[in-house]
C-alpha cells in the first residue's frame, strides 16, 4: 500500500508540475498612463429607456472608466446614448459622439438631428461620427454617406467624419476629401493576422493611410482584440492574447504619437450576433473588472487557482485506488493519471464557466452537455478502470480453471457424494433435430446422479414436440418429457413448471438452452465447486458452434467472445458476474431464497442471479467452454437477441435499484458499483451516444449558420477522448484476454458498434412500457430472412451525420474556426455506430458473406499477380481434336 500511495503522490506532483511547465507568461512593455479614447457602449439595440436607473448605471460605468481612459467613444445618439455626455462630463471624459447610420432615412435623419443636439449642449463632445461602417455594410453609398456627413457639418462647430474600415478609406479618397478627419478601423484580428503579427499591421496600415492622404489628420478609431471566442483562421482570441496585444499596441502608439481609440471599455454580452468574439473585445469585463494588468509580466488570470481545483479534483478521483485489493505499481500508476485527466478537465470546465457570458440558450445547451458529460466520463474512467486492471493488475483470482486432474466428488456436509442435479431444458418451436442433439449430449454426461426435464411450452403442433417426447424415452428413465401449453410467464413460467417435476432430492439445478450440445465432464468439473456451502451458482460461457456458416456469423461470434473472456471474468473478482442462463449451475435452496423464477422480466435468468448475490450468495464464474449453441440465424436475429437483453436489463434496474440502497440488501460495494457501472456502461453509453448524436444534429444548422460553436476543449474534445478509450478498451483487452485472430477483433468491433441504436431503442422503450413479449432468437436455421433492409434508421441517422460534418467543413472553409472542425469530426465518429449497422445488414446478402467468395477471390488474386500458375483447361483427347489439329487435316 505504501507503493501505491507514493504512485499517487507523484502523479499529483507531476500533474502539478505540468501546470508549472505549460503557465504562460511573457515580457510586455509596462503601461502607466491613461488611454486617449475607448468605445462604449450602454445599452443593447432595443433597450426601454428608463432615465432614473440608466442614469445610475451609465454614472457608474464611466466612473470606473475615468480612471483608464480620457475620452468615450460611442456609436448611437438615441435609445439612452443621449445620456452619455453629460454624464461623462462628470467625470472630465471627453465624448465622440456617434450617429448610426443604415437604410432607414427616418431613422438616419432622427439620428443626425440627436448628435448635432448633444454637440450643441454639451461642451465635452469633440467630434461626431456619422455611421459606422455604413458603406462596408453596404448601408450607404459613398457620396450619399458624404451628403450626410457634409449635412452634419454645417451644424456643428466639433470635427466631423464617419467610421470605415482602412481599406474603405484607402479606396475612396472621396470620403477622406469630405471629413474633418480619417477615422480608420483597423482590427488584424477580422483580417486573419495572428495576435504576433496585430500590432505591427496595425503601425503598417497607420503609415499607409498617413501616405495616402498627406497632411489629413488620421485617428486609428477602432483598435482591439478580443479574450475569448473562436479563432478566425490564424487569428485566435484570448485572454493572455488581448493582454499581449493591447499592451504592446498602446506602447508602440504612444511613441509615435498615434491618434487611437481602443474597442471596447466593457464586454457586452448581447454582442453574440457578431460571432463567438462579440461579446469579448473589452479591456474590462461586463461587471467592470479589469481583465488584466497594464503592468508586470503577462499571466492567466486565476492560472493557480485553476490549478489548485485540477489537483484537488485528481486527488478525489485517485483515492478509490486505495480500496482496491493488492493493486500493482503500474495499475495505480494509470488510474490515477486518468484521475488528474479529468481533474485537468473539470478546472478547464471552470474556466470556460468563469470566463464566458451566456444567453439562454446557449447557457442550456452547455449545461446540458455537461450533464451528458458526467455518465460518459465516468463510463470512460470505468474502462480506463479495466484496462488498468487486465494489462497491468494482477490475474483472476476467484475463475474456476480447467483442471488437468479429474475433480474429487462435492463434499456434502460430511459425506462424500455426487449431488444430484437436475437439468431443465426449456424449449418454444425448436428445430427438433437440433433439440435431439442436445439432448444427446446430455445423455452423455460424465456424471452419475442426474435428472433431465424437458419442457416444451406454448408448442400445439405435433412436429415439434411428438418426436422430442419419443427420443427422451429412447434416452430413458432419467429423461422427463413435459408439454405445457397455455404458459404464462415465458420462458419464466415454463421453468416454474419444470421446477415442479423436479426430483425431491435434486440439490442442483443446471439451465441449458435448447441449442446447447454440452461436454461430458461440465457436472464433474463444476459441481465439486458447490463443496463449499456459501456458493449459490456457478456460471459457465456461451460459445458456438456455427461461426463458420458466414462472415457475418464469424463477427457475431467474436463479439459474444468479448463479453465473457473480459467482462465476467473481471466482474467475477467482485463476486458480481451476470447470469445469463445458459450453461448455469443454481444452488436449489439458494433458488428458493430468492423466490424462484420471476415472470415480470424478459431476463428472468440475470433477475434470478442479481436476487442471489442480493441474499448474500456466493457465485463463481469459469471462462472454459463447457458448452457449444447455436449463433442467431440472421442480423435481424441478432438485433432482436440484443433488444430483448437491453430491455430486460432495464427492466432489472427498475426492479432492483432500490435493493442497492445501504441496507437494503446483502450487496458489497463493490458489487453495487460493478452492477451500477456496468448497466451504465452497456445500456448507458449507448444510449447517450444516440442521444448525443441526435442533439449534435439539430445543433449543425446552429453552428453552420449562426456562429455559435461548441466550445470544443470542454464538450467536443471529451467525446473523442471517451472514443478513443472505448477503442482502446476494445483492442487492448481483446489482444489480452479473447483468443480470436485480428480480422475477427476487427469484425467483432463493427458488430458492438452496430447494435447502439438497438439498445438505446430499447432503453427508450423501457422508459414508456413495463413490459414487451418475449422474443425468441431464431436459430438453427428455421427462420425466413426479412425482406426489410434491417438497418433503415441506422442508415438515415448515419447519412445525416455525415450530411451534417460536410455542410460544416464546406461553410467553415473561409473563417477556418477550430471547433467547427472539431465538431465536424465527432459528427463523423458518432456515424461509424450506424454506418457499422448499414455495413452488416449490405453484407448479410451480399457474395461477400461467404468464406467461399474470399477463398476464390484469394485464388483469382495469386493467380493474376503470377503467385500461383493459371491452371487451363487440358488439352482434348484424339477422339476430340484440338482446333490447330482439324485445321491442319482441312489443308
Amino acid at each position: 500500500m505504501r507503493a501505491v500511495v507514493a504512485v499517487l503522490l507523484f502523479v499529483t506532483a507531476a500533474h502539478a508540475g505540468l501546470w508549472g511547465l505549460f503557465q504562460q507568461k511573457e515580457p510586455a512593455p509596462d503601461f502607466r498612463g491613461i488611454l486617449p479614447s475607448v468605445s462604449y457602449t450602454p445599452f443593447e439595440p432595443g433597450h426601454v429607456v428608463d432615465r432614473a436607473v440608466d442614469s445610475e448605471r451609465i454614472r457608474a460605468d464611466l466612473k470606473r472608466l475615468s480612471t483608464v481612459t480620457r475620452a468615450i467613444r460611442s456609436y448611437s445618439s438615441g435609445e439612452g446614448n443621449e445620456l452619455v455626455p453629460p454624464i461623462a462630463a462628470e467625470f472630465g471624459l471627453k465624448v465622440m459622439v456617434g450617429a448610426w447610420i443604415d437604410k432607414d432615412p427616418d431613422k438616419n435623419q432622427r439620428e443626425i438631428d440627436a448628435a448635432v443636439m448633444l454637440a450643441k449642449r454639451n461642451s465635452n463632445v469633440n467630434g461626431i461620427v456619422v455611421g459606422n461602417e455604413t458603406v462596408f455594410r453596404g448601408d450607404q453609398k459613398v457620396e450619399d454617406l458624404i451628403e450626410l456627413i457634409k449635412r452634419v457639418k454645417k451644424s456643428v462647430n466639433v470635427p466631423v467624419t464617419t467610421g470605415e474600415i482602412w481599406n474603405i478609406w484607402r479606396d475612396n479618397p472621396e470620403l477622406a476629401s469630405s471629413v474633418d478627419f480619417v477615422a480608420a478601423h483597423v482590427l488584424p484580428y477580422w483580417e486573419n493576422f495572428t495576435d504576433k503579427q496585430a500590432v505591427d499591421q496595425a503601425v503598417y496600415l497607420y503609415g499607409l493611410l498617413r501616405e495616402k492622404f498627406p497632411g489629413k489628420r488620421i485617428v486609428i478609431a477602432e483598435f482591439g482584440w478580443p479574450s475569448a471566442g473562436y479563432n478566425l483562421k490564424n487569428a485566435q482570441p484570448g485572454s493572455f492574447e488581448q493582454a499581449s496585444v493591447l499592451r504592446n499596441f498602446v506602447t508602440r502608439a504612444e511613441a509615435m504619437g498615434m491618434e487611437y481609440n481602443i474597442v471596447e471599455a466593457m464586454d457586452r454580452p448581447w454582442k453574440f450576433f457578431e460571432g463567438g468574439v462579440g461579446p469579448y473585445w473589452g479591456i474590462l469585463d461586463n461587471a467592470g473588472e479589469p481583465k488584466f494588468a497594464w503592468t508586470g509580466p503577462i499571466v492567466t488570470e486565476n492560472y493557480w487557482k485553476l490549478a489548485a481545483i485540477a489537483l484537488l479534483v485528481g486527488i478525489l478521483m485517485s483515492l478509490p485506488i486505495l480500496r482496491l485489493e493488492q493493486p500493482t505499481i503500474m495499475q495505480a500508476l494509470v488510474l490515477s493519471a486518468a484521475a488528474n485527466g479529468v481533474g485537468a478537465w473539470t478546472s478547464t470546465v471552470f474556466a470556460y464557466w468563469a470566463g464566458h457570458y451566456f444567453v439562454l440558450g446557449s447557457a442550456f445547451a452547455l449545461t446540458l452537455g455537461l450533464i451528458l458529460l458526467v455518465p460518459l466520463v465516468l463510463i470512460a474512467m470505468a474502462r480506463i478502470d479495466e484496462i488498468a486492471a487486465v494489462a497491468f493488475g494482477r490475474g483472476p483470482r476467484r475463475l474456476v480453471a480447467k483442471s488437468a486432474e479429474p475433480m474429487p466428488p462435492a463434499t456434502i456436509g460430511d459425506a462424500v457424494a455426487f449431488p444430484k442435479v437436475s437439468i431443465h431444458i426449456p424449449a418454444y418451436f425448436e428445430p427438433v433435430e437440433m433439440l435431439k442433439q442436445t439432448l444427446d449430449a446430455v445423455s452423455r454426461l460424465d456424471y452419475p446422479n442426474f435428472e433431465c426435464v424437458v419442457i416444451i411450452n406454448n408448442t400445439p403442433d405435433p412436429e415439434f414436440w411428438q418426436p422430442i417426447q419419443d427420443h427422451c424415452r429412447t434416452l430413458g428413465e432419467r429423461f422427463k418429457f413435459i408439454n405445457a401449453e397455455k404458459v404464462q410467464g415465458f420462458k419464466a413460467g415454463a421453468l416454474r413448471i419444470a421446477m415442479d417435476r423436479t426430483a425431491a432430492d435434486a440439490e442442483i439445478i443446471g439451465i441449458i438452452d435448447a441449442d446447447y450440445v454440452v461436454q461430458p465432464d461440465w457436472l464433474k468439473d463444476l459441481v465439486p465447486v458447490f463443496a463449499d456451502p456459501r456458493v449459490g451458482l456457478v456460471q459457465a460461457p456461451q460459445e458456438h458452434r456455427d461461426g463458420d456458416r458466414s462472415l457475418m456469423h464469424y463477427i457475431m461470434n467474436g463479439e459474444y467472445a468479448g463479453f465473457f473472456d473480459i467482462g465476467m471474468v473481471q466482474r467475477n473478482e467482485c463476486n458480481a458476474i451476470i447470469v445469463h442462463g445458459t450453461m448455469c449451475l443454481i444452488r436449489r435452496a439458494a433458488m428458493d431464497m430468492a423466490g424462484g423464477w420471476a415472470g415480470d422480466t424478459i431476463c428472468e435468468d440475470t433477475d434470478l442471479g442479481l436476487a442471489i448475490i442480493e441474499h448474500g450468495w456466493l457465485t463463481h464464474y469459469t471462462n472454459h467452454r463447457y458448452g457449444h449453441g447455436l449463433l442467431p440465424d440472421t442480423y435481424e436475429a441478432f438485433k432482436k437477441q440484443r433488444h430483448r437483453w437491453a430491455y430486460g436489463g432495464f427492466q432489472i434496474v427498475k426492479k432492483h435499484w432500490r435493493r442497492f440502497l445501504p441496507g437494503a440488501s446483502r450487496l458489497t460495494p463493490d458489487q453495487r458499483r460493478e452492477f451500477s457501472l456496468g448497466w451504465l456502461n452497456w445500456l448507458g453509453a449507448e444510449s447517450l451516444g444516440v442521444l448525443v448524436a441526435i442533439l449534435n444534429l439539430i445543433w449543425v444548422p446552429i453552428v453552420a449558420f449562426a456562429d455559435i460553436a461548441i466550445p470544443d476543449k470542454i464538450l467536443t474534445l471529451p467525446i473523442i477522448a471517451s472514443f478513443v478509450v472505448s477503442l482502446t478498451h476494445f483492442v487492448a483487452l481483446y489482444r489480452l484476454r479473447v483468443h480470436v485472430k485480428a480480422g475477427q477483433m476487427l469484425g467483432a468491433m463493427i458488430a458492438a458498434m452496430s447494435v447502439q441504436w438497438t439498445v438505446s431503442r430499447a432503453v427508450a422503450q423501457g422508459l414508456i412500457t413495463e413490459h414487451l413479449p418475449f422474443a425468441r432468437t431464431s436459430k438453427g436455421g428455421l427462420s425466413v430472412m426479412s425482406i426489410e433492409f434491417q438497418a433503415f434508421w441506422e442508415a438515415v441517422l448515419g447519412v445525416l451525420l455525415l450530411v451534417g460534418a460536410t455542410v460544416l467543413v464546406v461553410m467553415n472553409g473561409y473563417k477556418q474556426v477550430r471547433e467547427i472542425y472539431i465538431f465536424a469530426g465527432v459528427l463523423v465518429l458518432q456515424s461509424l455506430p450506424f454506418l457499422a449497422a448499414v455495413s452488416i445488414a449490405l453484407l448479410e446478402n451480399s457474395r461477400a458473406n461467404s468464406f467461399a467468395f474470399w477463398r476464390n477471390s484469394a485464388v483469382r488474386t495469386a493467380e493474376l499477380i503470377g503467385l500461383r500458375p493459371v491452371s487451363l483447361p487440358a488439352v482434348g483427347s484424339q477422339s476430340q481434336p484440338v482446333a490447330s489439329e482439324i485445321r491442319r487435316e482441312a489443308n
